[in-house]
């Protein structure tokens, strides 16, 4: 395990030299000290809104840092619970979990499985992204009412924070993955446009600060590999990545990015942060052995049996995918460190300062 973190060590060192010696680094911006975050998106930061309306995850998720699940589709932590606590702030209550939310620090609106686009023949999944930016509508409307009736405020944001807010968007997985199965890449710019609707609603409801997130390399997904029929007629890249499904993303996050630069010039007033979190996973996948991990095309948890877990790896740790779709806490931490420093932002601003413009 030593060894494991010394090759950890070193490659996120070697991360950080690399953003000093390009030129990179961003010197003398104060701290934003975001007094909370919102965020948007799947499975992969939900924290527990699925679980809260279908039911309770099984174990062993959770098992890592929580000792029991907790609402998310790991054994541990995910990346917005690191973001929260390089942000010093609470880890996000889900908002369709009413038992013990606590939103003063602000609110996750995640939910797996959720989309950009909206429900289509193939995705019925009702919690898109346009409903999530309601949701934070109605809960900041709430907020102020509640505020000006005089009432108890000790779970709630002041009004006057949703200002200094962390607004951050992981989302676009699945719209991408449901998209491999017959529909053509002329998806991709509705998803843009959608996307950037929710951007520009959030800034209409006083958000300044954004934080958003790529899309991962599906194609190295297992779950991914489970969906190829013939692989002779299949191209793959030297890490056993299926090379059309990263195409398609690729092609995503261009276009998010070109999108990103324009939302700019089109909210003045806002802080926009373009993040690579694409090449964060693809650096864990491509150096998965000399970082301490196990084949990264294979996941610790495989199949089911009576609705529980037919079979789980002995060391969580050593993997890189928890279930075929979801990462561990191991990997999750690994991302987390590679983007929070803000060396494979646009700009290249840590997370803390996420709030500054123009630079």
């Amino acid at each position: 395990m030593e060894g494991r973190k010394m090759c950890l060590l070193g490659f996120l060192v070697s991360l950080v030299l690399m953003r000093v010696v390009g030129g990179a680094e961003v010197k003398g911006l104060a701290s934003c000290n975001f007094p909370a975050a919102y965020n948007f998106g799947d499975s992969n930061s939900d924290t527990g809104a699925a679980s809260a309306a279908f039911g309770p995850l099984q174990p062993p998720n959770g098992q890592t840092f929580f000792g029991k699940p907790a609402g998310r589709s790991c054994d541990g932590r995910l990346i917005i619970d690191f973001i929260a606590e390089e942000l010093g702030i609470s880890y996000l209550s889900p908002y369709l979990d009413s038992v013990g939310s606590n939103f003063s620090h602000g609110a996750n609106f995640a939910y797996g499985g959720s989309t950009i686009r909206r429900q289509t023949w193939i995705n019925s999944n009702p919690f898109h992204l346009a409903v999530q930016t309601t949701q934070f509508s109605e809960l900041k409307a709430r907020t102020f009412d509640i505020y000006s009736q005089g009432k108890d405020m000790s779970r709630l944001l002041r009004p006057e924070d949703f200002s200094k807010a962390l607004y951050t968007l992981d989302i676009g997985q699945n719209d991408v993955y449901i998209s491999m199965f017959g529909a053509p890449p002329s998806v991709i710019p509705e998803m843009i446009n959608n996307f950037t609707a929710a951007v520009q609603g959030l800034y209409d409801q006083g958000g300044r600060a954004f934080w958003i997130h790529n899309i991962g390399p599906n194609g190295c997904l297992p779950a991914a590999q489970l969906n190829i029929l013939n692989r002779t007629q299949e191209t793959f890249d030297k890490n056993g990545c299926i090379n059309r499904w990263n195409e398609r993303v690729m092609e995503f996050n261009r276009q998010l990015k070109d999108r990103v630069i324009k939302l700019r010039a089109e909210l003045p007033e806002a802080a926009i942060t373009y993040v690579d979190v694409y090449t964060a996973k693809y650096n864990l996948i491509s150096n998965a052995k000399n970082l301490g991990f196990t084949e990264p095309l294979k996941q610790c948890l495989v199949g089911t049996k009576d609705g529980k877990v037919a079979a789980i790896c002995d060391n969580p740790s050593t993997y890189i995918s928890w279930d075929g779709m979801h990462y561990t806490e191991a990997a999750n931490h690994f991302v987390a460190k590679s983007i929070i420093n803000g060396s494979l932002s646009d700009p290249p601003v840590s997370i803390a300062n996420a709030c500054h413009k123009n630079v």
